[in-house]
């Protein structure tokens, strides 16, 4: 299916085929490419609006994941019954954080960035990690353990 990858921030430079790429990569391990993905990069302002809005925290944040099947259970995949249900729904990448982060922390960028990804792939997936139990469960999530 489709990946549209967006990038509505002009601060930090992105690269947007590598790391299609690397989502790419992502979808055939957890075995979702059949599904819609939307990436949507955003900087530092606008996470932290989404950030405000949805979560209550007034902070920029690496990532908010916004799926498309809402109840679906850890390591189960969306059973969808008609075409327009094969989403999984939007990952919204800060990558004005990210980077930041990378740069305190000496980490290389675009491999944050695809563990970030993958972070926010895996809540499409009915990840969480609001108590120890969840996330002992998301380290099980494929692509993190």
């Amino acid at each position: 299916m489709s990946l549209v990858i967006r990038n509505l921030q002009k601060v930090i430079p992105l690269r947007r085929i590598p790391l299609r790429r690397r989502i790419e990569i992502l979808q055939k391990i957890l075995d979702v490419q059949q599904f819609d993905l939307g990436v949507i990069c955003l900087d530092n302002r606008n996470i932290q609006l989404l950030n405000s809005t949805y979560r209550q925290k007034n902070v920029p944040t690496d990532v908010l994941s916004f799926p498309f099947h809402e109840n679906l259970k850890a390591g189960d995949l969306p059973q969808p019954s008609f075409r327009d249900e094969y989403n999984l729904g939007d990952v919204f990448l800060g990558v004005e954080y990210i980077y930041q982060q990378c740069q305190e922390n000496g980490e290389d960028y675009y491999s944050i960035l695809t563990v970030t990804a993958a972070h926010g792939l895996c809540h499409l997936l009915g990840y969480q990690h609001n108590t120890e139990a969840e996330w002992e469960q998301v380290k099980g999530c494929p692509y993190l353990s």
